[in-house]
């Protein structure tokens, strides 16, 4: 048996609370867990409720640093599971918290893909295929990123990814504006037909730019 000597509340936040056994810190709670398991100076605890209390400890603390994490960006249950192993959560703490979060939908693969996605149609266009490799790194299962990227189209993708670039390249050497622009897309993935069909269609645009401007 082990005897409650101090309950105090930690310095740092205030939201945690350290216990002494023996006049020695055992571990430390949310104020709320101290409450609901009625901890008390003077109690006496039995060696399986002491250990049951630090692996709630340690639960605790995987959960607070997973809810940090996820407050920068969503992330994949892959990369949640991948960070909290690196930050040296045992087994039983991460499958516990990454069980909780997808019950309450913080952690979502089929969102997260989604998300993805339409971030990058907005902010950065690039093909089916890069979009799929981004997610397949990110742990996505291929029939989630296959169901998201399906009715993507690569051809209007291109073309808002190359719009801005074409208009700042030469419009007087098409050689010169077509393997610019063609080396661009093909960073972003497209396949050679896409990146011929987009060249043109650009270079078209831009020529008659020129013409109405002079």
């Amino acid at each position: 048996m082990s005897r409650i000597t101090a309950i105090r509340t930690g310095r740092r936040t205030g939201k945690r609370t350290n216990i002494f056994l023996d006049d020695r810190f055992a571990f430390s709670l949310g104020a709320e867990t101290v409450l609901q398991e009625g901890l008390q100076v003077g109690q006496e605890l039995p060696e399986d409720r002491v250990t049951a209390l630090a692996a709630t400890e340690r639960h605790e603390r995987c959960m607070s640093f997973a809810s940090r994490f996820l407050s920068y960006r969503p992330r994949s249950e892959f990369e949640m599971r991948e960070r909290l192993q690196h930050r040296g959560f045992d087994q039983d703490s991460i499958e516990g918290t990454i069980t909780r979060l997808k019950d309450q939908g913080y952690v979502d693969d089929t969102a997260f893909a989604r998300l993805w996605k339409e971030n990058r149609e907005t902010f950065s266009p690039r093909s089916q295929w890069l979009t799929g490799l981004e997610l397949r790194r990110k742990g996505i299962a291929d029939d989630v990123i296959s169901t998201v990227v399906r009715d993507a189209d690569d051809g209007e993708s291109a073309y808002q990814a190359a719009q801005s670039k074409a208009y700042r390249l030469p419009s007087t050497d098409y050689d010169l504006f077509r393997r610019r622009l063609g080396e661009f897309l093909k960073r972003r993935g497209f396949s050679y037909e896409v990146i011929r069909i987009t060249v043109r269609r650009l270079w078209q645009e831009v020529k008659t730019e020129d013409q109405v401007e002079a």
